[in-house]
């Protein structure tokens, strides 16, 4: 089966248009940070030593800065430079990565198509999710190719209702603010056509820098003045969830320095406060954890896969339900901070009144 793959890659260029191809080096910085010493992170990255001191002296030359230095009795640490490097980096795979997935999945169809014209194809979309990928990778391991369009929740249980798909994604809260997040979706769903099948409980919170320089103990202090807050995109259901909280509290999101902005995914939303351009954000606890942030829990929610009832019998949806009650699919759920496997595959009803 045919698999591909696209990543996000960038250029630096000096004052004279030369450019420095960047993974290499990327991969070195962080190896090196890793690890405290050149040697060893050229052997991480399959390099000779000479190759990796060559790359590293090419850029210094080039920009008349320094990425490494030594330092007595700590090894090679990064410079500030080749810090900011990596973080960039990792913000543009973060911001880019649904975007790269949605594309290298229409790509792989469009070739698998012209190899295999009976092919059949399991078209999910679905809000960007940690547990949504592992679920892609667990089906891509019993040979189902998997058509990934990442949306936000309400745009894919629209897409659902109107037969574009055949999973569609999304999340609720457990608790007293569930129904109020529903509503959204029962203008495309109905529990007497649809079926839920349950995917994993996961628990959202806010991120905070290593240590909580700026002692955030809650959502109240998000209206505090001088705290930078980066958002995820109108539309998400963690942008929902978040507002349906701050109604709670009578917490005017005008008064929310960066309320506003708007980024895609949960890493996305890591990547800003880890990199310093934002003090604190909310999202998954394993994003928080990935990128090496404090995690502060808030909620608790649900993530469903919506279908038709009468797809419940075929048999890309019974590999679909196979895979989520498989004990591999469940430990790396298990495996995901915040995240938990237990009743995954379990047919719910999440619409009804409590």
């Amino acid at each position: 089966m045919l698999k591909v793959e696209i990543h996000p890659d960038w250029i630096l260029r000096d004052a004279r248009g030369n450019p420095v191809a960047l993974p290499a080096l990327l991969a070195l910085l962080a190896a090196v940070g890793r690890t405290g010493s050149i040697s060893k992170a050229a052997a991480a990255c399959g390099m000779s030593y000479r190759h990796a001191w060559g790359l590293l002296q090419q850029f210094g030359e080039q920009f008349g800065a320094q990425l490494v230095h030594k330092v007595r009795g700590q090894g090679t640490l990064l410079s500030p430079l080749a810090e900011k490097l990596i973080w960039a980096d990792r913000r543009i795979s973060a911001r880019l990565s649904p975007l790269l997935d949605s594309l290298a999945s229409e790509l792989q169809q469009e070739l698998a198509r012209v190899l295999a014209a009976d092919a059949q194809v399991l078209r999910l979309t679905a809000s960007h999710g940690f547990a949504v990928a592992a679920l892609v990778a667990q089906l891509g391991e019993q040979g189902v190719t998997v058509d990934i369009k990442y949306r936000s929740s309400t745009e894919a249980v629209a897409a659902l209702a109107r037969g574009e798909c055949d999973l569609a994604g999304f999340h609720l809260p457990v608790g007293q603010f569930e129904q109020a997040a529903a509503a959204a979706h029962r203008l495309w769903l109905d529990p007497d056509r649809h079926a839920f099948l349950h995917l994993a409980y996961r628990q959202q919170g806010l991120f905070v820098a290593k240590g909580n320089p700026h002692g955030v103990t809650g959502l109240d202090d998000l209206v505090r003045p001088g705290l930078r807050f980066v958002n995820r995109q109108h539309g998400s259901g963690t942008r929902v969830l978040l507002e349906l909280l701050l109604a709670d509290r009578a917490l005017d999101p005008a008064r929310i320095a960066g309320f506003d902005s708007a980024e895609f995914t949960h890493a996305a939303v890591a990547a800003y406060v880890a990199s310093g351009m934002a003090d604190v954000s909310f999202g998954v606890e394993t994003a928080a954890r990935r990128f090496d942030l404090d995690f502060i829990p808030v909620c608790r929610e649900r993530y469903f896969l919506a279908c038709d009832r009468a797809a419940l019998a075929t048999p890309l949806l019974g590999a679909v339900r196979a895979a989520l009650d498989s004990a591999t699919f469940r430990a790396a759920l298990d495996g995901l901070p915040g995240y938990d496997g237990t009743s995954s595959g379990a047919l719910e009803t999440p619409f009804q009144e409590r």
